[in-house]
Protein backbone atom coordinates (compact mmCIF):
# COMPACT_ATOMS: atom_id res chain seq x y z
CA UNK A 1 0.00 0.00 0.00
CA UNK A 2 1.38 3.40 -1.00
CA UNK A 3 1.88 6.08 1.61
CA UNK A 4 -0.58 8.94 1.32
CA UNK A 5 -0.06 12.45 2.64
CA UNK A 6 -2.80 14.66 4.09
CA UNK A 7 -2.55 18.25 5.29
CA UNK A 8 -5.02 19.91 7.66
CA UNK A 9 -4.70 23.68 7.96
CA UNK A 10 -5.54 25.57 11.18
CA UNK A 11 -8.11 28.24 11.71
CA UNK A 12 -7.95 31.52 13.57
CA UNK A 13 -6.64 31.09 17.10
CA UNK A 14 -3.40 29.42 16.01
CA UNK A 15 -1.59 32.78 15.79
CA UNK A 16 1.26 33.96 17.99
CA UNK A 17 4.00 36.53 17.62
CA UNK A 18 7.03 34.86 16.05
CA UNK A 19 5.04 32.38 13.97
CA UNK A 20 6.66 31.54 10.67
CA UNK A 21 9.96 33.22 11.47
CA UNK A 22 12.06 30.04 11.49
CA UNK A 23 10.66 28.69 8.23
CA UNK A 24 11.06 32.16 6.67
CA UNK A 25 14.73 32.17 7.62
CA UNK A 26 15.41 28.63 6.43
CA UNK A 27 13.48 28.29 3.15
CA UNK A 28 13.45 30.64 0.14
CA UNK A 29 10.01 29.30 -0.85
CA UNK A 30 8.63 30.45 2.51
CA UNK A 31 10.22 33.89 2.13
CA UNK A 32 8.54 34.21 -1.27
CA UNK A 33 5.14 33.53 0.31
CA UNK A 34 5.60 36.42 2.75
CA UNK A 35 6.84 38.66 -0.07
CA UNK A 36 3.80 37.74 -2.19
CA UNK A 37 1.50 38.46 0.76
CA UNK A 38 3.21 41.81 1.23
CA UNK A 39 2.69 42.73 -2.42
CA UNK A 40 -0.95 41.61 -2.34
CA UNK A 41 -1.75 43.53 0.86
CA UNK A 42 0.56 46.50 0.40
CA UNK A 43 2.22 45.97 3.78
CA UNK A 44 4.95 43.92 5.45
CA UNK A 45 3.04 40.97 6.89
CA UNK A 46 6.29 39.27 7.94
CA UNK A 47 7.03 42.17 10.31
CA UNK A 48 3.69 41.69 12.02
CA UNK A 49 4.02 37.89 12.24
CA UNK A 50 7.57 37.94 13.56
CA UNK A 51 7.54 41.01 15.79
CA UNK A 52 3.95 41.85 16.59
CA UNK A 53 2.82 43.62 18.62
CA UNK A 54 0.42 40.98 19.93
CA UNK A 55 -2.48 43.46 20.08
CA UNK A 56 -2.11 44.19 16.36
CA UNK A 57 -1.64 40.54 15.37
CA UNK A 58 -4.77 39.41 17.22
CA UNK A 59 -7.01 41.82 15.29
CA UNK A 60 -9.08 39.55 13.05
CA UNK A 61 -8.27 41.59 9.94
CA UNK A 62 -4.57 40.86 10.59
CA UNK A 63 -4.81 37.39 12.10
CA UNK A 64 -6.50 35.84 9.11
CA UNK A 65 -3.94 36.81 6.43
CA UNK A 66 -1.13 36.04 8.89
CA UNK A 67 -2.32 32.49 9.67
CA UNK A 68 -3.01 31.83 5.99
CA UNK A 69 0.46 33.07 5.00
CA UNK A 70 2.25 30.94 7.58
CA UNK A 71 0.23 27.89 6.50
CA UNK A 72 1.18 28.35 2.85
CA UNK A 73 4.79 29.18 3.73
CA UNK A 74 5.05 25.85 5.56
CA UNK A 75 3.37 24.02 2.68
CA UNK A 76 5.74 25.47 0.10
CA UNK A 77 8.80 24.95 2.29
CA UNK A 78 7.96 21.25 2.50
CA UNK A 79 7.66 21.13 -1.30
CA UNK A 80 5.08 18.36 -1.09
CA UNK A 81 1.84 17.87 -2.94
CA UNK A 82 -0.51 16.18 -0.48
CA UNK A 83 -3.02 13.62 -1.66
CA UNK A 84 -5.75 15.34 0.32
CA UNK A 85 -6.05 18.62 2.19
CA UNK A 86 -8.61 20.11 4.53
CA UNK A 87 -8.92 23.15 6.72
CA UNK A 88 -10.67 24.16 9.89
CA UNK A 89 -12.65 27.39 9.40
CA UNK A 90 -10.09 29.93 8.08
CA UNK A 91 -7.90 26.95 7.17
CA UNK A 92 -10.32 26.15 4.34
CA UNK A 93 -8.73 29.01 2.38
CA UNK A 94 -5.27 27.46 2.78
CA UNK A 95 -6.72 24.10 1.74
CA UNK A 96 -8.10 25.71 -1.42
CA UNK A 97 -4.71 27.25 -2.20
CA UNK A 98 -3.11 23.86 -1.57
CA UNK A 99 -5.62 22.16 -3.90
CA UNK A 100 -4.98 24.73 -6.63
CA UNK A 101 -8.53 26.08 -6.66
CA UNK A 102 -7.54 29.52 -5.32
CA UNK A 103 -4.42 31.59 -5.98
CA UNK A 104 -2.54 32.59 -2.83
CA UNK A 105 -2.53 36.34 -3.61
CA UNK A 106 -6.30 36.26 -4.11
CA UNK A 107 -6.78 34.23 -0.94
CA UNK A 108 -4.72 36.59 1.23
CA UNK A 109 -6.66 39.61 -0.06
CA UNK A 110 -9.95 37.77 0.45
CA UNK A 111 -9.22 36.79 4.06
CA UNK A 112 -8.10 40.36 4.83
CA UNK A 113 -11.55 41.56 3.72
CA UNK A 114 -13.27 38.65 5.50
CA UNK A 115 -11.37 39.36 8.71
CA UNK A 116 -12.16 43.06 8.53
CA UNK A 117 -15.87 42.38 8.14
CA UNK A 118 -15.82 39.90 11.02
CA UNK A 119 -13.95 42.43 13.16
CA UNK A 120 -16.55 45.11 12.40
CA UNK A 121 -19.43 42.75 13.17
CA UNK A 122 -18.13 41.88 16.64
CA UNK A 123 -15.90 44.59 18.14
CA UNK A 124 -12.96 43.50 20.29
CA UNK A 125 -14.03 42.31 23.72
CA UNK A 126 -17.73 41.96 22.91
CA UNK A 127 -17.85 38.26 22.04
CA UNK A 128 -17.18 35.09 23.96
CA UNK A 129 -17.14 31.35 23.56
CA UNK A 130 -17.69 28.70 26.17
CA UNK A 131 -17.56 24.93 26.37
CA UNK A 132 -19.78 22.96 28.70
CA UNK A 133 -18.22 19.72 29.83
CA UNK A 134 -20.15 17.29 31.94
CA UNK A 135 -21.39 13.79 32.38
CA UNK A 136 -23.42 12.15 29.64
Amino acid sequence: MATRVAFVFPGQGAQKVGMGQEVHGAFPAAREVFEEAGRALGEDLARLCFGGPEEELRLTANTQPAVLSVSIALLRALDLCPDVCAGHSLGEYAANVCAGTLEFADAVRLVRIRGGLMQEAVPDGEGAMAAVIGKD
